[in-house]
């Protein structure tokens, strides 16, 4: 198992201790992140007169909105790499049958 890292980061303005068996890097840009999406959403009207639980939750929503996106298209890719390998195994498969016709080609071209 690896080693447990903390750091402390700052986030929202307030400094934080973060601790995971992810690397140090991992955690700083996870908090990278967070305070990306708060200043975000720290442009949008009517922020400044929500309560915290109101950020929190809008905060909440849009780290699950990007999720979701990401999750739907990492499942899309994903199909399109099966999709891909399918129509690779389709053209080796073409790539063999054509081999052999070829092969027999020359074969009944030697005889003559």
């Amino acid at each position: 198992m690896s080693e447990k890292n903390t750091v402390q980061v700052l986030v929202g303005g307030k400094v934080i201790r973060l601790s995971g068996y992810e690397s140090r890097d991992y955690l700083e840009n996870v908090a990278h992140y967070l305070n990306y999406k708060l200043e975000e959403l720290s442009t949008l009207n009517g922020w400044r007169r929500m309560t915290a639980d109101q950020k929190n939750t809008l905060l909440s929503l849009n780290i699950a909105d990007d999720y979701y996106k990401a999750k739907k298209q990492a499942e899309d890719l994903e199909e399109e790499l099966i999709g891909k390998d399918r129509e690779l195994m389709s053209l080796k498969q073409e790539l063999v049958s054509l081999q052999v016709i070829m092969e027999n080609m020359k074969k009944s071209g030697q005889r003559r």
